[in-house]
C-alpha cells in the first residue's frame, strides 16, 4: 500500500503543551476545530516545562485528548537550553533564533538519555502511548540523536524532515510554523508561510506546526486557518505517528 493510495496527508501539530500553556493550547485547538471539526492532532507535551511540575488537571486533559484520538508525543524535558553557545553562529541559533529553548542541541548522550527517560517515565505513569520524540525548537544535536536510538521511539522530527527511527530514513517536509514574539516576526511569518504553502503543495505530507499563542493574533490565526482549510480539500488529517507508520509500511511493501 503506497502513500499515494492513501492520499495526501496534513498533520496538525501543537507544540509546548504544559500546565502554564494549557489555556492557550485550548484556544489553538478551538481555532483548529473551527476549520476541520473533530480531527486527530499531535500534541507535543513537555514533562517539566521551564521547570514546572505537571498538574493533575493538565494530565487529565492530555489523557482525555489521547482517548479522543489525538497523539501525545514527547517534547524534550524542560524546553530550556542551559548550555553555553560555541561561537557567534551557535549563539545566534540558540539565544536569538530559538530564544534559549534548544534544550537538546548540545547535551552529551548521557545527559540526553537522562532527560528522555524523565519523559518516558511520565508517559508510562499516565499510561499514554508514546511513539515520537521532537526536540524543542527542533534542535537535535548528534549526541541527542544517538540517545534516541537507545530508546524505542518510532520517529523524530526537525524543521524540514520527519525521520524514521531507528533507521533514520528521512522524509522531506518543511513545516508551516509562525513566530509571534514581536510584530515584525509575525509579519515575516505571514509572508514566509505563504511561500511554504505553495512549495509544499505537491508533498505527500503537509505539517502545520502550531504554538500556544498562534490563536491570539488574528492575522496569524487567519493565515494558518486558510492554509489548513485549503489543505483539507485534498488532504486527509492524521497524526504524525499514523503518517509515519503508513510510510514505513509503504517502504516495506516496496522492498518486498
Amino acid at each position: 500500500m503506497s502513500d499515494t493510495a492513501r492520499g495526501p496527508t496534513v498533520c496538525i501539530v501543537l507544540h509546548d503543551a504544559a500546565p502554564s500553556t494549557h489555556k492557550a493550547c485550548v484556544r489553538v485547538l478551538t481555532a483548529v476545530r473551527q476549520v476541520v471539526g473533530e480531527a486527530p492532532v499531535t500534541i507535543l507535551a513537555v514533562p517539566r516545562y521551564h521547570g514546572e511540575e505537571p498538574t493533575p488537571e493538565f494530565e487529565a486533559w492530555l489523557g482525555e485528548r489521547a482517548r479522543r484520538g489525538d497523539e501525545l508525543a514527547l517534547h524534550g524535558c524542560t524546553h530550556l537550553d542551559e548550555g553555553k553557545p560555541k561561537g557567534t553562529v551557535d549563539s545566534v541559533r540558540r539565544s536569538h533564533y530559538t530564544r534559549g529553548e534548544g534544550e537538546f542541541w548540545s547535551l552529551s548522550r548521557r545527559e540526553a538519555l537522562a532527560k528522555i527517560d524523565v519523559g518516558i517515565a511520565w508517559f508510562a505513569k499516565n499510561r499514554w502511548p508514546l511513539s515520537g520524540f521532537v526536540a524543542p525548537a527542533w534542535l537535535l544535536g548528534d549526541n541527542a540523536r544517538d540517545a534516541l536510538l537507545k530508546r524505542p521511539f518510532e520517529y523524530t522530527a526537525t524543521l524540514r524532515q520527519l525521520i524514521h527511527l531507528p533507521s533514520q530514513v528521512a522524509i522531506p517536509s518543511q513545516s508551516v510554523v509562525y513566530s509571534t514574539s514581536s510584530g515584525w516576526r509575525r509579519q515575516m511569518s505571514l509572508a514566509w508561510n505563504a511561500g511554504v504553502d505553495l512549495l509544499e503543495r505537491r508533498n505527500p505530507v503537509l505539517r502545520i506546526e502550531l504554538h500556544p499563542r498562534d490563536a491570539d493574533f488574528a492575522p496569524v490565526r487567519r493565515s494558518w486557518q486558510r492554509i489548513l482549510a485549503r489543505a483539507l480539500h485534498k488532504r486527509r488529517p492524521t497524526t504524525v505517528a499514523e503518517f509515519m507508520r503508513n510510510s514505513r509500511a509503504s517502504e516495506s511493501s516496496t522492498v518486498l
